[in-house]
């Protein structure tokens, strides 16, 4: 029976280093036996069905702390597009309020065209 265990044993570990699921089941059918050959009643898979137990709390722990990390990366996804949204809202008031003001000024000048932009400065001179 040692080496059955040892079979099983093996079948945890890798299961633990692909991070797959883990009970008594997948144990089993890692170990290339049946599913359900892993009993509780028996008392010399009492050490193994511990192993199996503490790996399994061991994954969960891992997966929640994953899922605690991803959960807060998209609040701040949503925090960072709200302020975006929010800048590109002032962005664009500022711009009608230039376009407004610009149009006022050309009136009170009495001119017809209104300057979309200043003409560039070369610095040649």
């Amino acid at each position: 029976m040692s080496g059955t265990l040892d079979d099983y044993f093996a079948a945890l570990e890798r299961l633990k280093r692909r991070k797959a699921k883990i009970n008594n089941d997948t144990v089993a059918l890692e170990a290339g036996r049946k599913k359900g050959s892993i009993k509780k009643s028996r008392p010399q898979f009492a050490a193994l069905i511990a192993a199996i137990d503490a790996a399994d709390a061991e994954l969960n722990a891992t997966r929640d702390e994953a899922s605690e990390k991803l959960a807060q990366a998209k609040d701040d996804t949503k925090t960072l597009q709200t302020r975006l949204d929010a800048a590109l809202a002032r962005e664009l008031s500022l711009l009608k309020e230039v376009f407004e003001l610009k149009k006022e000024l050309a009136q009170l000048r009495g001119g017809n065209v209104i300057p979309i932009r200043e003409p560039l400065e070369t610095g040649v001179g």
